[in-house]
């Protein structure tokens, strides 16, 4: 890999949207219902000042809130499902065992492609299983453009992904991840491929298709002065019906 070239993790910028909850609550508050917010503190291993850190409060008000002395009001639902990575609701029931993803982008499977997100009102959701591994791990869902791929992902399945900077893991061989590589004029690019080592050493991303234009492995260093990032790894496939 030349030396100019970087490999780092981080995630690309996105909009935020901001995503409001109708639970036909009385007055914004929940003082009357129990909650699980002890419940997954424990699950992810979080202590009550982690959580007070995380919600901007005192370690004794997020012991008030968890007990029913404090009214859980839906700011604070909202707060405590951002640092349990779970939607509100289920801050106060459990899971139904399906999570849901927001898909908000495209992603070449082929040749890189300028990296491209939709307006948020192009955005919809996909449902996948709630896997427990997953839970602490921020997620989002983008449909693959392009035939590199189609052995693994027909044009427009929808990959999940684990962003990197959540995952917290190092580049696992034999895996899939969307890569984006920014050029030295700005311009960022993504694919999704597999990750391969050959006996030397260098990193290539194979693709999986049947066309014979899209079989060749591409190195993952790209040219001296590019940037190269991981942008997450994909941890689930959902496929469209004919």
């Amino acid at each position: 890999m030349s030396q100019s070239s970087h490999i780092g993790y981080s995630v690309v910028k996105r909009k935020s949207s901001l995503i409001r909850y109708d639970m036909h609550s009385r007055n914004g508050y929940y003082s009357d219902m129990s909650n699980r917010i002890k419940e997954l503190m424990r699950e992810r291993g979080l202590s009550r000042d982690d959580v007070a850190d995380g919600i901007g409060a005192h370690p004794i008000t997020v012991s008030k809130l968890i007990s029913g002395k404090m009214k859980l009001t839906t700011d604070y639902l909202a707060k405590f499902a951002k640092v349990f990575n779970v939607e509100p609701e289920e801050v106060i029931s459990a899971s139904t065992g399906i999570r849901k993803v927001k898909v908000r982008a495209h992603v070449q499977a082929g040749h890189w492609s300028e990296a491209f997100e939709w307006d948020p009102e192009d955005w919809y959701e996909v449902a996948i299983p709630d896997d427990p591994d997953l839970r602490t791990l921020t997620l989002f869902g983008a449909e693959t453009r392009g035939p590199s791929m189609n052995r693994r992902y027909p044009e427009r399945s929808v990959v999940i992904v684990a962003e990197a900077i959540s995952a917290h893991e190092h580049v696992q061989l034999g895996k899939r991840y969307v890569i984006e590589r920014e050029r030295p004029d700005g311009l960022r690019e993504a694919t999704v491929k597999k990750v391969w080592r050959d006996e030397a050493g260098r990193i290539w991303l194979l693709p999986e298709s049947d066309d014979p234009r899209f079989q060749e492995p591409i190195p993952l260093e790209g040219g001296a002065d590019d940037t190269i990032r991981i942008v997450g790894r994909v941890v689930y496939s959902v496929q469209r019906e004919d």
